[in-house]
């Protein structure tokens, strides 16, 4: 039997692009991105809500260990201050101008995952890279299309990865010590008419939550690629999901409303809105940046 639930609106964001949603444990909010319109924001615990300019494209934020939060914007890594001050830390395909940085997130070791993907949707020029706590930029994977959502198993062993343009999430051996991935297989294949794969999270349990572009849905999927759970969320462009909250059993899901006609915002009024639901179970908030 596969599970059905609802997502209800949390806050009717009204994004672009509604992307990388993080939960920060130390400052007890929720992070996210609009990553056409440069900004990062915030919703903590108690429901206050603001907003940075990260002054470009803006892919991924994540929490830095010494305070603030570190982004992946269009030229690179840039640590973002609570006051709003901005300090470029690593750059990347700062002069390929037809690329932007997209999703990422941290590994359990605290070292910024987050890859490139062309503007126009050109196949295989996008790439994924890895920042160490040193600053030190490393090129992972290479000849992506779109590169998404990741995440790792609960007990580190494992990496999962989207390349949105394949359709499915792949899994990776993972080196803990070096970052280094092995052993790729497939891990989940998605049918089209579902929707596109685009961010994830891992849940406790070592089950992938993936958010469905184009398919109004998070759906869950065991590790052996068992569909489990369906999430339906009220806006067809459903673009990431992280567990957060005190408990951590929260499930929040980012949208947007990119591109959409006229007719279809009528028939979506909240779409680019951040929705959550409690779906029975929980997930890791995000592992900090250690450098």
């Amino acid at each position: 039997m596969v599970a059905t639930i609802t997502a209800e609106l949390v806050l009717d964001a009204r994004a672009q692009v509604g992307e990388g949603a993080t939960w920060d444990a130390a400052a007890r909010r929720l992070i996210w991105v609009d990553i056409t319109r440069g900004l990062v924001h915030e919703l903590r615990q108690d429901g206050q809500a603001r907003s940075w300019d990260a002054g470009e494209d803006v892919g991924a934020a994540v929490p830095r260990k010494p305070g603030g939060l570190l982004l992946a914007v269009r030229s690179g890594f840039t640590a973002l201050a609570d006051d709003g001050t901005l300090a470029p830390v690593a750059l990347v395909e700062a002069d390929v101008t037809a690329n932007r940085m997209n999703d990422g997130k941290c590994d359990p070791q605290g070292r910024f995952w987050a890859g490139t993907m062309p503007y126009q949707d050109t196949p295989g020029a996008g790439s994924l890279y890895r920042l160490d706590t040193d600053a030190s930029v490393h090129r992972v994977l290479t000849a992506l299309t779109l590169p998404n959502g990741l995440g790792w198993s609960p007990d580190g062993s494992t990496f999962y990865f989207i390349d949105s343009g394949t359709q499915g999430v792949d899994a990776f051996g993972f080196d803990p010590g070096e970052g280094v991935l092995t052993r790729q297989r497939r891990a989940v294949t998605v049918e089209p008419a579902d929707g596109m794969p685009d961010g994830m999270t891992v849940d406790d349990e070592g089950c992938l939550w993936v958010a469905l572009w184009g398919g109004g849905a998070v759906r869950r999927y065991r590790p052996d690629g068992t569909l489990d759970t369906i999430v339906r969320v009220p806006a067809s462009q459903v673009t990431s999901c992280a567990f957060g909250g005190p408990d951590g059993a929260d499930l929040y899901i980012t949208t947007a409303a990119h591109q959409l006609s006229a007719a279809r915002l009528a028939a979506e009024p909240h779409a680019g809105g951040l929705f959550c639901c409690r779906p029975g179970v929980t997930g890791p908030a995000a592992t900090p940046y250690g450098g």
